[in-house]
């Protein structure tokens, strides 16, 4: 271990600065480019670090939690530059896959903060703590004060913790998922503890005093007081308890946005890895949608959507796993455009079978811009042209973004 002086020269795709020596790349945590740090060097990564001299782009982080919190890493950077990185990490994702291709500027989606949230509970001694694991560390950070969360989550906090410490179980932690909705809360407790139904009695009651819409513990629904309701541009959708959804309002919209736009006037569409359909209702405004999905909680909450008259067009679903079973060019050829939004591992086998089909539009939704850039290369390599990339940043402060492509076969 020595003490070295160092030039940040670049941010990688976590956050941390890099400066070049002549022993290879040193990752310096919390450094922006153009600054001059004093670190000891350990295996390629700086301790114990001081900024000699700040770079111009170096702000006043909003939240206490900033340099605990493992969540919210890039509270330093100030905006400009701050979306400029994130529209370079789906640059350099497609270029590591070998395509050139102009990326538009990062839109800005975190307005309102996160609707949705995923917290850790866990025992501290007598305490419990409902917040993040720390960078690189096991270590709980509570996050009363958490400015990235939606107003309405920040605000029940308290109370939640409260909740969590009826069943959190004596070792180990619990998941806390909560979801901003029209008409309220919805909570869901993960990992609780086994005995949790002795406890049903108080959870219902801290239920009604917290005035949440519904409450699950291990996935099962404990006491809905009001349906959570989530407006999808009309549509009433009461997601699954702990589901999958976009983590804000304005991502939610920006994202919708985006691939209206890139499916154009399709008559007819498929929207595979569709979730609750987010995207599937809004498509179906325009177009006749077949919508697929692989989780069956997901499905069925499109299903009770669909019930409703919502003057939509002809809307079809299946539950399928489309890791497993992928569509096939057969079953693609009916279909004018084809939108998918798979999890952070991408639609490999998917889009392999794109790049065989005659469909002559495809929206590419990713929240990987590494499985992104791969899923891209093999449409491209399939014949398709890249009209558009364009990133969207939902998880403010954070290197995760989400990223938009339109590819056309002429």
């Amino acid at each position: 271990m020595s003490e070295q002086e160092l030039i940040i020269s670049e941010l990688g795709h976590r956050g941390d600065g890099i400066a070049q020596t002549d022993n290879g790349p040193v990752y310096v945590a919390g450094a922006l480019p153009g600054e001059k740090v004093r670190a000891n060097v350990v295996n390629g990564r700086a301790t114990e670090i001081t900024i000699v001299t700040r770079s111009q782009d170096r702000v006043s982080p909003v939240c206490s939690h900033s340099e605990a919190s493992g969540s919210c890493s890039m509270q330093h950077l100030a905006e400009k530059p701050y979306l400029e990185w994130k529209r370079d990490l789906v640059s350099r994702a497609l270029k590591g896959s070998g395509i050139e291709a102009f990326v538009s500027e990062a839109v800005s989606a975190t307005a309102g903060g996160r609707r949705r949230a995923v917290l850790t509970a866990g025992r501290a001694g007598r305490h419990v703590i409902l917040g993040y694991h720390g960078k690189a560390s096991h270590k709980l950070v509570d996050a009363a004060g958490c400015k990235a969360l939606s107003p309405d989550i920040e605000k029940a906090l308290p109370g939640l913790k409260q909740l969590a410490a009826k069943v959190l179980p004596k070792k180990g932690e619990m998941r806390v998922t909560v979801l901003a909705t029209t008409s309220g809360l919805d909570v869901a407790l993960d990992k609780a503890d086994r005995n949790y139904d002795r406890m049903i009695a108080e959870l219902s009651q801290k239920t009604i005093e917290l005035d949440l819409a519904r409450l699950s513990v291990n996935g099962e629904i404990l006491l809905e007081v009001r349906a959570p309701v989530l407006d999808m541009d009309g549509i009433d959708v009461v997601p699954a308890p702990g589901g999958f959804t976009q983590a804000t309002h304005a991502a939610e919209d920006a994202l919708s946005r985006l691939v209206l736009d890139g499916v154009g006037k399709a008559r007819t569409v498929a929207d595979l890895f569709c979730g609750v359909g987010t995207f599937a209702l809004r498509l179906a405004r325009q177009a006749n949608v077949h919508a697929v999905e692989g989780d069956a909680a997901a499905i069925a909450a499109l299903d009770r959507a669909l019930r409703r008259p919502q003057g939509l067009k002809k809307v079809t679903f299946e539950r399928r796993d489309l890791f497993r079973r992928p569509l096939v060019r057969e079953e693609l050829e009916p279909f004018d455009a084809v939108v998918f939004d798979p999890p952070r591992a991408g639609a490999q086998a998917q889009a392999e079978l794109l790049a065989r089909s005659k469909v002559k539009t495809i929206v590419a939704v990713s929240c990987n811009p590494a499985t992104f850039a791969r899923d891209v290369r093999l449409l491209l390599d399939g014949g398709y042209t890249l009209q558009s990339v364009t990133p969207v940043d939902q998880f403010q402060y954070s290197p995760h973004i989400e990223v938009v492509a339109v590819l056309k076969r002429e």
